[in-house]
């Protein structure tokens, strides 16, 4: 996964004064990815299209009004298996929901691991600076790995879940 501002170390190196993060997946969290699911039912799979349809999600008003609420204590960063080229696309589609500003995490282009594996990746090189006071996905399978490795976990099971998307977070490693 890449950001706009990665940072590499060893070791812990709490910056003080500095706020919390508060993480949170997009597809399913806090956009609804129901319209375009239907590229995933077909063979082969489009991806393109899945992808290029996004800019229309509607957003998940629950993950919505949580992400803005958490900015008050927190900095509210983003996580997404969504591939690196849907970076200006996704930007724009924070913005015009007015969610907090904040760097967001993505897949490498060519990147095919599962979800739980390059999210947790990037949450603990995240906490080796900062603390994490939650991370928020709709992936059973993120939250779950991500509690076993003591992050506090807010399960988003507000979106529109589907077999397709699921296979495609753990399987395909798509978004």
């Amino acid at each position: 996964m890449t950001n706009d501002s990665s940072r590499s170390g060893t070791g812990p190196r709490r910056t003080p004064g500095s706020r919390p993060l508060a993480v949170f997946d997009l597809d399913n969290t806090l956009a609804d990815t129901a319209h375009r699911q239907r590229h995933l039912r077909r063979r082969p799979r489009d991806w393109n299209a899945f992808f290029a349809a996004a800019p229309a999600d509607p957003p998940l008003e629950q993950g919505v009004r949580l992400a803005r609420d958490s900015a008050g204590e927190c900095e509210v960063v983003y996580l997404t298996g969504r591939p690196e080229r849907c970076r200006a696309d996704t930007e724009a589609w924070l913005a015009a929901q007015a969610l907090p500003a904040g760097r967001i995490w993505m897949r490498g282009d060519q990147d095919r691991r599962p979800a739980r594996h390059t999210k947790l990746e990037i949450l603990r090189r995240l906490a080796g600076d900062r603390e994490i006071r939650m991370l928020v996905d709709d992936d059973e399978l993120v939250c779950d790995d991500a509690e076993r490795a003591g992050f506090t976990v807010v399960r988003a099971r507000w979106g529109s879940a589907s077999a397709e998307l699921r296979d495609a977070q753990e399987r395909q490693g798509r978004t």
